[in-house]
């Protein structure tokens, strides 16, 4: 799958991410759908570093998972690195 697919791939992984996790993080939507696409590319290369997985089909189950965790992840750090900065 090339970075075309990872993109769109994680513009939704992104959105289901900010659907799954809990409470309010920083920076709206547009942050959280770059982050998600950053997510989803995190999750490929550990997800086939790690694992071994084949991403090469765009509607595999195993690759949207692997894009939704890796948004969860980086959503989770960037919660906790902007926790302290925001204002009230």
């Amino acid at each position: 799958m090339g970075i075309i697919g990872w993109i769109v791939l994680g513009l939704a992984a992104g959105a289901i991410a900010k659907a799954i996790l809990p409470g309010s993080q920083g920076g709206g939507w547009l942050i959280t759908l770059i982050l998600g696409v950053v997510g989803a590319l995190l999750g490929g290369f550990i997800g086939s570093a790690l694992f071994n997985a084949p991403l090469e089909d765009f509607f595999s189950i195993q690759t949207w998972l692997l894009a939704i965790g890796g948004s969860i992840l980086v959503l989770l750090i960037y919660g906790l690195v902007t926790r302290g900065s925001r204002r009230a």
